[in-house]
């Protein structure tokens, strides 16, 4: 692959390196905000399972068994009108059908074999990320997606390993290159965090924030419901199952 010069050819080395390591401390500190969130949100799910969840499982249960014994009592009263009489079973669905690699994927995969296997890797760093996208391709070639391979083969020759040369332009090309992956590493966990924080889940965890805030114990008013409508619900299906 041939990259497109950017007249930055003369650029010194060292300031390369410079805002490379800048780059690098931002990757850092936006990792450390991700895992920050994550265990937050963690957390929070913990919580939540253990003094909303359960309870959230125990009433779908109930409506669960009030809805299958309405449908007990809707069969008998059928059965009776018709005289017994039952359906024929339905028949099965048809089995999807085998998905095959094709001929390309297979070429391909072997393409991509020649270029990227962390054998053919000079140094420790090289064979990592060799390693890890060769697991990549290996897993696309399994799934026979063709364009996830494609992909694969283009990460590696966008990648500062693929420069060969310890001349000040390879040099060069390699902090070039890195930089880019960094940049596109914090985009992407820029974009995950954004995910995340629009999850249900989050903004439940905001909810309840804001309203413990505002002294108010948000979590202990669901609980309270939930067990209201439990025994609503218990009530129903001892109703709906009880024989005089």
């Amino acid at each position: 692959m041939t990259l497109v010069r950017s007249g930055r050819d003369q650029d010194n080395i060292d300031d390369l390196q410079a805002t490379l390591a800048g780059l690098d401390a931002a990757l850092r500190e936006r990792i450390a905000e991700m895992s920050r969130a994550q265990s937050d949100l963690q957390g929070f799910r913990i919580r939540y399972k253990q003094e909303v969840g359960l309870l959230h499982e125990e009433l779908d249960e109930l409506n669960a068994a009030i809805a299958e014994a309405e449908l007990d009592e809707l069969a008998k009263r059928l059965a009776g009108e018709a005289g017994g009489k039952t359906s024929p079973p339905a028949e099965p669905a048809a089995a999807p059908l085998p998905r095959f690699t094709s001929d390309v994927v297979r070429k391909l995969f072997r393409d991509v074999a020649k270029i990227i296997h962390p054998d053919l890797a000079h140094d420790d760093v090289t064979r990592d990320r060799r390693h890890s996208l060769m697991v990549e391709a290996n897993r696309a070639y399994a799934l026979g997606d063709e364009q996830r391979l494609r992909w694969v083969l283009d990460a590696w020759e966008r990648s500062p390993e693929a420069v060969r040369g310890s001349d000040d332009e390879a040099i060069r090309q390699r902090l070039r290159r890195r930089m880019a992956q960094v940049e596109e590493q914090l985009e992407a966990y820029a974009a995950e965090l954004v995910s995340l924080k629009a999850s249900p889940l989050w903004q439940l965890k905001v909810m309840v924030g804001e309203a413990s805030a505002r002294g108010k114990d948000l979590m202990s008013e669901m609980v309270a419901r939930l067990k209201r409508d439990i025994l609503v619900a218990r009530n129903r299906l001892d109703a709906i199952r009880w024989v005089p």
